[in-house]
């Protein structure tokens, strides 16, 4: 049996396969080589600084309330029995000498050592340099941001209704988007859906108080899905009386006022950002291979190439912070989409793949044919196309769900996410929110401080 050399000259009898992200990829990775690879046979270790991963298309159901929060991530130690979990970040990936910085949630950072390594550290918000945008925007990547905007949204109606002066009041029921693909259509479309349900409890606000915006850069909408599914979503969204500024450019965000390029400036309290992703920075410190967007180059094997297609021995990576050829369209030049359909199954090829590089099978290439693409518009309300047929409405949201709840890792969720759903077809979605978790110290904080006070003499 042959021996692997650590970075601290120790060896050890099984390699030790070392995964930086716990996302889609790093997730269906680890599970697919613990599939057919026993601790005795390898050795994992993920570092991620989140101890879920978070199934992103389902952050719109979360953030309208149709969905559980709980219910749309997959717990680390649960699904990756048998390895190692570290709870973290890495700073720098030193590859020629197999190491890797580790920065723990908690205490000084430390080095790791490898035989084999996955790049799946996925991508982050493509945040651009507008005045205001930093300071007063909310992403919409993580279940924390889905939980936030609901909430923000929820408290704004609470204290909207509470508020006589008109402007403030004009300020806090307008809700502001920009970025008109998949993320940010979906979010709008399903909080817009919660709040035409919430003013009904409200006997100051109505529907007309409030005002949806979403900003998109470009000519259309979801320009995955072509120019007339696009053009239908664009006519349902505006038929609900959403704003929509296409060709229209966020200039600035300062002090909660919006300024567009178009001219047009108003002040909203609620900015969410969806307009696009970038490769996680981090890889620049790294010495693998990288081409000019930031991802790290990859054959269709999902192995690390240079430029010229040679292997960097060792390295993997899949999703969106690698450069994968989409075989596919048989176009030379042409690379996977950041998509979830792409990162799980490109997830389960790159687990097969590096078991067969350890028990000395040739490796495959990875290669899938688009099956379709789904959007949701809120409730009984989407687009789809499958295998080049169009479908609207009900049938299109049914798909929307449906494929979504299968990709969902774990029979338990799956469950979970239809119990979730059957509920809200009985009973109502609760409106309520719970602002008080983004600050919960702040009512012990405010009684510490009251009964700090001494009272006056003679009392």
């Amino acid at each position: 049996m042959p021996t692997f050399t650590s970075a601290a000259g120790r060896t050890r009898k099984v390699p030790r396969i070392l995964i930086l992200g716990g996302g889609y990829v790093g997730l269906y990775t680890a599970r697919q080589i613990r599939k057919r690879l026993g601790r005795r046979e390898a050795a994992i270790v993920m570092v991620d600084p989140r101890p879920y991963m978070t199934y992103q298309p389902f952050l719109p159901e979360a953030a309208a309330g149709s969905l559980e929060p709980r219910h749309v991530v997959a717990p680390h130690r649960r699904l990756l029995r048998g390895s190692t979990l570290l709870s973290g970040s890495v700073s720098a990936l030193d590859h020629a000498n197999r190491r890797a910085t580790i920065n723990p949630t908690e205490g000084e950072p430390y080095e790791i050592s490898y035989d084999q390594v996955v790049l799946a550290l996925g991508a982050v918000a493509r945040v651009l340099p507008i005045p205001g945008l930093a300071e007063n925007g909310i992403g919409f990547k993580q279940i924390e941001e889905a939980i936030a905007l609901r909430n923000r949204v929820l408290n704004k109606l609470d204290v909207a209704a509470s508020t006589w002066d008109p402007e403030a009041r004009k300020r806090m029921l307008t809700f502001t988007f920009v970025g008109g693909g998949f993320a940010g259509i979906e979010a709008i479309a399903e909080v817009e859906d919660m709040v035409r349900q919430a003013v009904k409890d409200f006997d100051s606000i109505r529907m007309q108080d409030v005002r949806f915006v979403l900003i998109e850069g470009t000519h259309r909408i979801l320009p995955e899905l072509g120019e007339e599914l696009g053009g239908y979503a664009l006519e349902q969204l505006r038929g609900r009386g959403i704003e929509i500024k296409i060709n229209t450019f966020l200039n600035s965000a300062v002090d909660n006022h919006i300024v567009c390029s178009d001219g047009d400036e108003f002040d909203s309290d609620t900015l969410v950002w969806t307009a696009g992703v970038k490769a996680n920075p981090v890889l620049t410190n790294s010495d693998l291979p990288l081409d000019e967007a930031g991802r790290v180059r990859a054959l269709a094997t999902l192995q690390v190439a240079d430029v010229d297609g040679t292997v960097v021995a060792g390295a993997w990576t899949a999703g969106d912070n690698a450069a994968v050829p989409d075989l596919s369209t048989g176009e030379p030049g042409k690379f996977c989409a950041p998509t979830a359909q792409h990162a799980v199954r490109q997830s389960h090829h790159l687990g097969d793949n590096i078991v067969r590089h350890l028990t000395g099978e040739p490796l495959e290439e990875y290669s899938h044919k688009n099956i379709g693409t789904v959007a949701s518009l809120g409730l009984y309300k989407g687009v789809a196309q499958i295998f080049g047929i169009k479908f609207r409405g009900p049938v299109a949201w049914f798909m929307h769900r449906t494929y979504h709840m299968w990709a969902m890792p774990t029979l338990n969720r799956k469950a979970r996410i239809v119990l979730d759903w059957t509920m809200a077809l009985v009973f109502s979605r609760e409106t309520v929110a719970l602002g008080s978790l983004q600050t919960p110290r702040e009512a012990f904080q405010a009684a510490a401080a009251s009964s700090g006070k001494r009272p006056a003499a003679g009392k």
